[in-house]
C-alpha cells in the first residue's frame, strides 16, 4: 500500500504567554512502536504539566487512531494534533506534544492552536516522505542497448539495483508497481523485442 509517512523524528519548541509547548513528531510502524515513543517523551518530560499525543497507524492489517489530552480540557490538546496529521494524509505517525505552564491560562482556543501549531512544525522539522509498493524484474539485453535501456528505465522513474555482464547485459529493476507493466511495455518497444523481460518480486521500500 502507498502512503505517506514522516522521514525521521522531529521536534519543536513554541512559547505561547509564557507556557512552552514543545512538540516530537516520529515515524511509527506499529502502535506498539507508537506507545513506546509516546512513553518515552512522558519519561524524559515527567515534570511537565501535560504530555498530550495522537497517532495513526495503518499497515495495510492494523488500523489505530488514538488521541489523549493528558488532563487539559477535552478535545483541546490531542485532538488537534490528530487533526494536523490526518490533514497532512500522514500515517504510521506519532505526533507528542509536551505543555510546561507559564501562569497565563490560554482559552480552549488558544490551547487548542498551540497543540496544533507545535505538532505541525514538529511535523515539518521531520520531513514528510511518500513510502510505496514496487515491483522488481530482470531486463536481459545486447550491449549495443545498453543506453536505451538505462535511459529508458531512468526517465520512468525506475532504478536499476544490479547490473550483470556476461553475454548479455542483465539489469535488476525497481519501480513503483504501478508503474511496473508500463515500463516493462516500453522496455520491449524500445528495444524491439530484443530485450527479455522476469518478473521478480515486490517489497515496500
Amino acid at each position: 500500500m502507498d502512503y505517506r509517512t514522516l522521514k525521521d523524528t522531529g521536534t519543536a519548541r513554541l512559547v505561547v504567554k509564557k507556557s512552552v509547548f514543545i512538540g516530537y513528531a516520529s515515524p511509527a510502524s506499529t502502535e506498539g512502536k507508537a506507545k513506546l515513543f509516546i512513553e518515552k517523551i512522558k519519561a524524559h518530560h515527567s515534570d511537565a504539566n501535560h504530555n498530550a499525543y495522537a497517532y495513526i497507524i495503518n499497515d495495510g492489517r492494523n488500523f489505530a487512531v488514538r488521541y489523549d489530552d493528558d488532563g487539559e480540557p477535552k478535545g483541546s490538546a490531542g485532538k488537534p494534533v490528530l487533526k494536523v496529521i490526518q490533514n497532512r494524509g500522514l500515517s504510521n505517525v506519532v505526533v507528542v506534544v509536551t505543555r510546561y505552564f507559564g501562569g497565563i491560562k490560554l482559552g480552549y482556543g488558544g490551547l487548542a492552536k498551540a497543540y496544533g501549531d507545535a505538532a505541525s512544525l514538529a511535523i515539518e522539522n521531520a520531513g514528510v516522505v511518500e513510502v510505496y509498493e514496487t515491483e522488481r524484474f530482470e531486463v536481459a539485453f545486447p550491449y549495443s542497448l545498453f543506453h536505451a535501456v538505462k535511459e529508458t528505465v531512468e526517465n520512468a522513474g525506475g532504478k536499476v539495483l544490479r547490473e550483470e555482464y556476461n553475454q548479455l547485459v542483465k539489469f535488476t529493476v525497481e519501480v513503483r508497481k504501478d508503474e511496473a507493466e508500463k515500463l516493462m511495455a516500453l522496455l520491449t518497444e524500445k528495444t524491439r523485442g530484443r530485450a527479455r523481460l522476469k518478473p521478480l518480486f515486490m517489497q515496500e521500500v
